[in-house]
């Protein structure tokens, strides 16, 4: 067995950059066994994997089966206490996402006690086909879904990540490395923090040029009204994102994720959608809505109940259900 070593630096991150099905695993084609992997990662339980028993991380590394595929996270974000940690699996040789039961292990170092495992079930991107767009996610593309476990971690400082997926009968291990700041050191909005009172572009302000403020194709149906003039009568779901620009290429999949989900919740909460970067190009800096945020990537959704307050975020790579969640935190 090849020894899964951990001492490895801090891979970039893929998040710098009606309704929800009951079975979103349906829309994933049936044909060679592909849904039935899916469907077991999105049953992923802390049950299903070995206990720490007051070993290392890198000895319940060396307890797995074999190592990869290749990890890659999906947020960027961390702070002490509970964090939701998104990461993608992909096959190295075929640049396939690898589905399969996952949960992760967390460490100070590879040779501190682990804690864990904590359950990462997928989350799927695949819309039904009324809400894709052309930048939406496909079964084969590199983020159909995604892995997210809630972790907590207790201080600050560089952690070891090792996340463990089921495939083929074997449990296989991908190494991370994760930055985790004091919560001062984070000042992007939090939830129970009142949300900055943004003028974000709607139709109006665009002056019906809906294409100078979304570059989603076709532009999705949220720019209706600003959220300066919503926030503290009702629900909202603002979701900054760039389909077309988006450095993760996941910015498109949640846009759909947002259109399904506005098609249940819509009586309810005012979904807005705002792009990322000024005249839509990257070398014009952020949109001042981004600013007034101090959002440094993207995507990322604010849940923000009647009273103004932010009930829930999201950063990176994030599908169906926890999409849903977040909304019925305001609710």
């Amino acid at each position: 067995m090849r020894r899964a070593v951990l001492l490895l630096p801090l891979l970039a991150t893929l998040a710098a950059c009606g309704g929800g099905d009951a079975d979103p695993v349906a829309q994933v084609p049936a044909g060679g066994g592909q849904r039935e992997a899916v469907r077991a990662a999105t049953q992923s339980r802390a049950a299903d994997f070995p206990a720490v028993e007051n070993r290392t991380l890198q000895a319940v590394a060396d307890g797995l089966d074999g190592t990869g595929p290749d990890a890659v996270l999906a947020s960027s974000v961390f702070r002490t206490g509970k964090n939701r940690l998104a990461f993608g699996a992909i096959d190295g040789e075929s640049n396939r996402f690898v589905y399969g039961k996952t949960a992760v292990y967390v460490a100070r170092t590879p040779e501190s006690r682990a804690k864990g495992p904590y359950a990462a079930p997928a989350d799927l991107l695949l819309t039904k086909p009324p809400f894709r767009s052309r930048q939406a996610a496909t079964e084969g593309a590199l983020f159909a879904a995604v892995y997210a476990a809630e972790v907590t971690f207790d201080r600050p400082g560089v952690w070891s990540v090792l996340a463990v997926t089921e495939v083929g009968g074997k449990r296989i291990g991908s190494p991370l490395q994760v930055k985790v700041v004091a919560p001062g050191k984070d000042p992007i909005p939090d939830v129970g923090e009142r949300a900055p009172r943004v003028e974000t572009d709607t139709v109006a302000s665009a002056r019906g040029d809906v294409e100078a403020i979304d570059t989603r194709v076709p532009p999705s149906d949220m720019h209706a009204r600003s959220f300066a003039d919503v926030v503290g009568s009702k629900p909202v779901a603002l979701l900054f994102a760039t389909p077309q620009l988006c450095q993760s290429r996941v910015c498109g999949p949640v846009v759909d994720v947002a259109a399904q989900l506005k098609s249940k919740y819509g009586d309810r909460v005012e979904f807005i959608h705002q792009e990322v970067y000024v005249d839509n190009a990257i070398d014009k800096g952020l949109r001042p809505p981004l600013a007034r945020f101090r959002l440094r990537s993207e995507p990322w959704l604010f849940v923000v109940g009647r009273d103004g307050r932010v009930t829930a975020r999201l950063e990176g790579s994030f599908g169906l259900s926890a999409f849903e969640r977040a909304i019925r935190t305001a609710l």
